[in-house]
This record gives structure tokens, C-alpha cells and sequence, in this order.
């Protein structure tokens, strides 16, 4: 007998569950918001040149007269939005509004020594205005958002080890803690550095909620039940998406959006004590009294007090004897890289989680770009992602995970690289690849996180999605990067975002199908598969499934 006896002991499937779930599950809305709140709090607003400080025009001056003799006009037609006139160029007004280059491209140009002047109509108030994040300074919008997965990529390091010695619970308690103090602090920053520290905080506190409340969900459910439950957690994402556009619709202040987003933390802190520990982590780490409580609560829970109380010290000590034997020999991530085809599987994995979150966040991060809505924008691409999940779960389940994985990504590769090749001024079309690509990422991720847990062995399953994790953090860091590039080159950007996926799905293409194959469990199980050989968990099963075979056909005769 396992734990897994011991749960279904308790009751695997009931109301404990449901509710344990549903409120780790909750957070998980608010973790999209943050994700995506660069979308909204660096939004760049129309801007120009503010007028000479020592300006006494007349106050029968318009506002456009007063524009036209002090700010220069683009090509485009528009006002510069990085120089004016170094004085003001009064004879544009007898030109009765005239914008001919010969009229003003003699007059001497500065920059906007005075500041700029913002269209705040979209939005009251973002961090480009608060702190002129535009012209020299435009490049530290992306650098904010760079940060901010940089504390992502440390906290999936540094929040995942400590769970292992001092506990989900404990931890993930700190996180959502971590989390409103920081986003709080963020929202009311008296200056841009302070605002990316704070920001740095909160993606290390937003890595310590996903990686703790995924083991706390799995580790109290059944396996029957546990994809259609990460399923489920990946629609709270989703959900998220649309929430965040929703309440920066009617927030339009940054500050007031960032503490909004960052308040429910609060409440999943205090609601945070009354989630249980893992019985199945605090056996293994000899606390098997705490354990039997833990269990005892579920069973009390779910109505089963009477089998709860069978449970003791000695029960779990048997049932998990097997698993603490396990857990006496020590690896190491270097594991992941020692042996031949280890080492194949995990830099092919690397590449498609590294292109996977580096085009995911490249299209989501840009959305101004659309020339769309930006709020209509944020709702279609996260609506896109429910019928994406939808489709790959059910490529997965009948063409396998290697297709469904490699189609999804090289689709997402193509749509990008499509919209390179469609004019700007039709934006309906380029919309509509843009969500397209989007949801073939979205899709991607979910076969990403099924895929990995199959293809490393039981042994090293934790530290293999913990290093594939860590390349998807750092395709999220690139991203804001290469969106620099289109200052001085407009399609590399797109070409990048496009190409990068493409490659990835042939890397996708070398790793081995797992579709009905049995989990490897051991470094030994995945060599023995990559070199085509069977492997010891195959033949153990090959064996049961032929012992059961002849007790039926005796059963028949």
C-alpha cells in the first residue's frame, strides 16, 4: 500500500478537494494581472514637446496654433514627439497653418528641454508619463518588464528549493504575502528604480505561488483525476486574462490598477492557514505524526472520520516505505545532462519551453501595436486560449504528444512571420494571425508541461520542470529585448518571434512519442527507450498485462 491508498483511505475526489483546489486556484486569476499589467501601466500615450517654459502667447491662442509654431511636423504628419523649435516659429501663422517642409526645415530643432506634454484621454495616467519614459529613455519600458521576469526566473530557483526543506504551505503562505506587500509598494513608488525592485519581487513571489500551489493541487488529488484538473488551473490563467483587461478598463490610473491587482493577495494570505500541508512531503521528511493529522483532517472533511482514525504513525510508515527508500538516494540537475540521451531530451526540451514563452510574451507584451483596442485586444487574446486547450488536449489524446507539440509551435512560428508580409494599414488581418499565433502558443504550453513530466523519469521529474521552467523564464526576459529592435529595424522583431519557434519545432521532432507508454521511472528507463530497447518499467507491465491475459483466458475455458 502507497499514499495513494492512503488518500483514496481519506477520500481522494471529495469535498476537501474541491475546495482545497478552488481556493489555490483562485490566486491564480490575479497571476495572469501581473504578467500582462505591462500591457496597461506602460502603455506610451501620445506625446510631443511641451512648450518653451517663457511661452506668452496669446490666451486667444489655440491649443493647435499653439502646437504648430512650437513642435515640428514628421512625415508621417504628426508632431515630433522628441524635438521643437528652439524658439517660436511665429510666422506659421501668417502661413494660415501652413505645414510646407521650405517653411520650417531651416529653423533651428532642440530637444524637449521642458518636458513633454501627454494625450492622457485612453489613460489618466502610466509610468511613460509619470517618469517621460520616451524618446533617449523609451528602452527602459521594455528593461521594467525585463526585470520583472528576471524575479520569475529567481524565484522559480530559490522558491522551489526552499519549498523542498521547509514546506508548500509555509512557503506558498509567504509568497501570497510577498506578493501584496510588494505589488503595493510597487503601486505607490516614488521613483522608477524603486518601481522595478518592487516589480523584481513580485515575479519572484509570483514563481513561489505557481510551483507551490501545483504541488499542494496534485499532491492531495488522485492521478485519475489530475489532468483534467491542470486542465482546469490552466483555465484560471485564461480567465485571468480577461479579468485584467475588465479592470483596467475602469482603472485607468497605473497606481490604483497595480494595487488592484495586487489586493486579493491579501485575502489569499489569510485564507492561506487553513490549506493543509502535504501529507505525501511531510512523510518523507520523517514528520509522519503531522502526516497522520493532516490526514485525519481530510477524513474528517470528506465525512470519512471512522477510516481516518485507522490511520497512525505505523500505517504511514509502511504505506510510504517504498518512497523513503527512494528519496535516501541524492541527484543533482547535473543528472539532467550526464547521460546520452538525458542530455538529447533536455536541451531539446530547453529549445521548445524557451521558444514557447519567448513567443508567447513577445506577441502578448506588444499589443499597442495591433492599432486595435487595447482592451478588445486583451479580451481576444485571452479568449483564443480556451478553444486552443480545447483542440490540443484532443490532438494529444489521438495523434500523441510529439505532433500535437511540434504542430502547435511551428503554426504559431508561421502566423507570426505571415503578418511580416501584410501592410499595416489592415489591421483586421494582422489582428486575426496575431490571435491565431497567440493561441498556438497558449496551446503549446499545455502540451509543454504534460510532455516534460512524461518524458523524465520519476527520479528527476521535479528537477527536470524546474530547469525547462527556468529556459521558459528566460525566453519571457528576451522577449521585451528583442522588441527593441524595432526602433531601429521595424520587421526584425517579427522575424525573430517567427523564426525562433519554427526551429524549435524541429527540435520537438527528436524527442520520443509518450502517448500510452508507461512513465519511466528511472535514468536506466529513458536510455533503454532512447536506444529502442525495452525498458524494466515496460516489461514489468508487459508481464502484468500478460499474467492478467491468461488468467482471463483460464477464467474462459
Amino acid at each position: 500500500m502507497g499514499f495513494a491508498d492512503l488518500l483514496e483511505q481519506v477520500g481522494s475526489t471529495g469535498r476537501f478537494q474541491v475546495v482545497h483546489t478552488l481556493l489555490l486556484c483562485l490566486p491564480v486569476l490575479m497571476m495572469a494581472s501581473h504578467n500582462l499589467l505591462q500591457n496597461f501601466v506602460a502603455g506610451v500615450p501620445p506625446h510631443f514637446c511641451s512648450a518653451h517654459t517663457n511661452f506668452s502667447a496669446s490666451t486667444r491662442m489655440s491649443a493647435a496654433e499653439k502646437l504648430h509654431i512650437t513642435v515640428p511636423i514628421d512625415a508621417n504628419g504628426s508632431p515630433e514627439k522628441c524635438r521643437r523649435y528652439e524658439s517660436p516659429q511665429w510666422h506659421l501663422l501668417a502661413n494660415n497653418g501652413s505645414t510646407d517642409p521650405e517653411v520650417w526645415e531651416q529653423a533651428a530643432l532642440r530637444g524637449c528641454d521642458d518636458g513633454w506634454t501627454y494625450d492622457e484621454r485612453e489613460r489618466s495616467s502610466s509610468i511613460i508619463s509619470e517618469w517621460h519614459l520616451v524618446c533617449s529613455l523609451r528602452s527602459l519600458k521594455s528593461m521594467g518588464q525585463t526585470v520583472y521576469m528576471g524575479g520569475v526566473l529567481v524565484g522559480a530557483g530559490v522558491f522551489g528549493a526552499l519549498a523542498d526543506h521547509f514546506g508548500r504551505r509555509v512557503l506558498l503562505t509567504m509568497c501570497y504575502l510577498l506578493m501584496a506587500v510588494s505589488g503595493t509598494c510597487a503601486a505607490f513608488s516614488p521613483s522608477f528604480s524603486l518601481f522595478c525592485l518592487f516589480r523584481f519581487m513580485c515575479g519572484m513571489a509570483l514563481s513561489g505561488v505557481g510551483l507551490n500551489s501545483f504541488s499542494l493541487i496534485v499532491e492531495w488529488i488522485p492521478t485519475r483525476v489530475r489532468t483534467v484538473v491542470g486542465t482546469g488551473t490552466g483555465y484560471f490563467y485564461t480567465m485571468g486574462q480577461l479579468i485584467l483587461a475588465l479592470v483596467a478598463y475602469f482603472i485607468r490610473d497605473w497606481r490604483w490598477l497595480t494595487f488592484a491587482v495586487s489586493l486579493p493577495f491579501y485575502v489569499a494570505f489569510l485564507y492561506s492557514w487553513w490549506l493543509l500541508e502535504s501529507s505525501r512531503w511531510l512523510a518523507l521528511k520523517h514528520k509522519p505524526e503531522q502526516a497522520v493529522k493532516n490526514l485525519r483532517a481530510v477524513a474528517r472533511y470528506n465525512g470519512r472520520r471512522a477510516d481516518g482514525k485507522k490511520i497512525d504513525v505505523e500505517v504511514v510508515q509502511s504505506s510510504m516505505k517504498k518512497e523513503m527508500s527512494g528519496c535516501k538516494s541524492s541527484y543533482t540537475s547535473l543528472d539532467l545532462f550526464r547521460t546520452p540521451t538525458m542530455r538529447k531530451m533536455t536541451v531539446c526540451l530547453s529549445a521548445v519551453w524557451f521558444s514557447t514563452s519567448f513567443g508567447y510574451y513577445g506577441l502578448s507584451m506588444d499589443l499597442q501595436k495591433f492599432g486595435v483596442d487595447i482592451y478588445l485586444i486583451q479580451v481576444i487574446f485571452g479568449a483564443v486560449d480556451f478553444p486552443a486547450k480545447v483542440i490540443i488536449n484532443i490532438t494529444m489524446s489521438y495523434c500523441g504528444r510529439r505532433l500535437s507539440q511540434c504542430g502547435g509551435i511551428v503554426l504559431a512560428g508561421i502566423t507570426i512571420l505571415s503578418n511580416l508580409f501584410v501592410p499595416y494599414d489592415k489591421q483586421m488581418l494582422r489582428t486575426c494571425l496575431a490571435v491565431i499565433g497567440k493561441g498556438c502558443l497558449a496551446a503549446s504550453f499545455n502540451c509543454c508541461f504534460l510532455w516534460s513530466g512524461e518524458l523524465y523519469p520519476t527520479i528527476l521529474r521535479q528537477s527536470g520542470l524546474g530547469w525547462v521552467s527556468m529556459m521558459a523564464r528566460l525566453g519571457a526576459m528576451a522577449a521585451p529585448l528583442v522588441l527593441l529592435l524595432g526602433e531601429y529595424v521595424t520587421w526584425l522583431p517579427g522575424f525573430v518571434f517567427g523564426l525562433v519557434p519554427l526551429v524549435s519545432g524541429i527540435a520537438a521532432l527528436l524527442l520520443p512519442e509518450t502517448l500510452n507508454t508507461p512513465l519511466p521511472d528511472t535514468i536506466q528507463d529513458v536510455e533503454d527507450r532512447g536506444t529502442g530497447r525495452v525498458s524494466k518499467t515496460e516489461k514489468k507491465e508487459a508481464i502484468f498485462l500478460q499474467d492478467n491475459a491468461d488468467h482471463l483466458l483460464k477464467q474462459t475455458s
